[in-house]
């Protein structure tokens, strides 16, 4: 999947996702922790929207296919 591919994404998410530069969201992307691989991963199948004012990721890690999700905090 593509940073500009944007699946499920709410408006103020996908907003605030579009202002974030595309090397940005790609390092945000392949940079998400896997609670299950207990290792950095890379987000997949994502979901946007926003939580407590941030931008929040809600995904599948790219390896083990377990649950991951990543908040941007100050974006």
């Amino acid at each position: 999947m593509t940073v500009e591919s944007l699946p499920a994404f709410t408006a103020p998410a996908r907003q605030r996702w579009e202002s974030i530069p595309a090397d940005i969201r790609q390092r945000l992307l392949s940079n998400v922790w896997c609670g299950r691989c207990r290792r950095e991963s890379t987000n997949t199948n994502f979901t946007g929207t926003i939580k407590g004012g941030d931008p929040l990721l809600v995904g599948k890690c790219g390896e083990c296919r377990g649950d991951v999700a990543r908040v941007i905090d100050g974006s």
